[in-house]
C-alpha cells in the first residue's frame, strides 16, 4: 500500500491557472497505479474530468492513444497547452465524462473527480466546481461508477481515486453492482487541505471524525470481466 512518504511526483510539466484543478497527492497516486497498468501502444486510455490533463499526459508518454475529457472549457484549453508543453498528442474533448464519447470503448478508464463534501444544495459553479461535489462528496463519484463500465472494453479497468470521508465501501458496492471486480489497490493518509479546513464546523455538524485533522486518499481498480 502507499503512504504519504512515497507518493511519487510526476515528471509531467504541468500549468494550471486558478479554476482548473492543480495536481495534488490523489493524482500522484493516480499515476502511480497508471503506470502499473503496462500500458502499450495499443492501449486506448479515457481519462475522465482531466483538468490540467496531467494524467493523460503522463499516459500519452507511455505510449497510449488517449482521450481526455472534461465539462469545462478552461480545463479543455489547458490540457491541450500542457500536451503541448510536454510534446505529447492526445485528444481532449469539451464535455460531460461519458457522453462527450459516444460509442467509444477504452482499455482503461482514469478519474481524479471532484469528491469534497460541500455545504449548499445548488450545483458547484465557478472555480470550486474544481472540488465541490455535493453534501456526501458523491455528486460525480456515483455517475462515473454507473456510467464508466459501458465505455470500458471486456477486460477493461477503471482506475479511481477519492477520499475516504465520501465512503469507499460505497463506491466498491456500486461498482461490483455493475458487474466489476473492485478493490482497493493504494490507500495514504495526508493532512486536510485548505478547503477542509475551511469546513470544519460543517464537517462536525455532519458528524464527520475530523480529530486528527487527515483524510484517507483511496485508488481504486476496478476491472470488467
Amino acid at each position: 500500500m502507499t503512504t504519504e512518504s512515497d507518493i511519487p511526483a510526476s515528471s509531467v510539466r504541468c500549468w494550471a491557472p486558478r479554476g482548473v484543478y492543480r495536481p495534488q497527492d490523489d493524482t500522484r497516486m493516480l499515476s502511480r497505479a497508471m503506470r502499473r497498468e503496462g500500458i502499450t501502444p495499443r492501449t486506448e486510455v479515457l481519462d475522465l474530468g482531466t483538468g490540467s490533463g496531467v494524467l493523460a499526459v503522463e499516459a500519452a508518454r507511455l505510449g497510449a492513444c488517449v482521450t481526455a475529457v472534461d465539462i469545462s472549457w478552461l480545463a479543455v484549453a489547458v490540457a491541450r497547452l500542457n500536451a503541448f508543453r510536454n510534446r505529447q498528442t492526445m485528444r481532449v474533448r469539451h464535455g460531460d465524462l461519458v457522453s462527450a464519447v459516444p460509442g467509444r470503448r477504452f482499455d482503461l478508464v482514469v478519474a481524479n473527480p471532484p469528491y469534497v463534501p460541500s455545504p449548499g444544495g445548488a450545483p458547484p459553479r465557478g472555480p470550486a466546481r474544481a472540488w465541490n461535489a455535493g453534501a456526501d462528496g458523491r455528486l460525480l463519484l456515483d455517475r462515473i461508477c454507473d456510467t464508466a463500465p459501458a465505455v470500458m472494453r471486456s477486460g477493461g479497468t477503471l482506475l479511481m481515486v477519492h477520499s475516504d470521508l465520501c465512503g469507499v465501501a460505497v463506491t466498491l458496492s456500486r461498482l461490483r453492482g455493475t458487474g466489476l471486480d473492485a478493490e482497493v489497490v493504494d490507500r495514504a493518509r495526508i493532512p486536510f487541505g485548505r478547503v477542509l479546513r475551511s469546513r470544519l464546523a460543517w464537517l462536525r455538524e455532519q458528524g464527520v471524525r475530523t480529530d486528527d485533522m487527515r483524510e484517507e486518499l483511496v485508488v481504486i481498480r476496478a476491472e470488467r470481466s
